[in-house]
């Protein structure tokens, strides 16, 4: 039975939960788009190993890392890293949080990944 004081209740429940849902789906979405860019950002350090032990100069080595991650050349670092027999490329990249509310919480955050391979000459 309804109390006479109970009238828009549910209307005011909503309002209040309305933003609180939004926010935590806002939040999911950037944590996507940022594994994402993890993803491909590990994916660019490895297709860039795999130019340099196979004789790649650091030109060659950023176009292959900019192709295979499909990330702005803007936004990357590309470091190579040789040693004993080795080499290492390490790919920053600067992600942005560009989703509503929560990219203003968070702010842009540095990824990176390295990978490391033999020289095959």
């Amino acid at each position: 039975m309804r109390r006479p004081g109970d009238r828009g209740q549910a209307t005011v429940e909503a309002a209040l939960l309305l933003p609180v849902v939004a926010v935590a789906l806002l939040a999911v979405i950037q944590v996507g788009l940022l594994v994402h860019a993890r993803v491909m950002v590990t994916h660019a350090a490895r297709e860039g190993v795999r130019v340099t032990a196979t004789g790649g100069d650091h030109g060659e080595v950023t176009e292959a890392v900019v192709a295979s991650g499909r990330l702005p050349p803007q936004r990357l670092e590309v470091e190579v890293v040789p040693g004993g027999g080795r080499v290492t490329v390490v790919v920053r990249f600067d992600a942005p949080t560009n989703v509503p509310i929560v990219g203003a919480l968070v702010g842009d955050l540095v990824l990176d990944a390295e990978a490391t391979m033999r020289l095959e000459r």
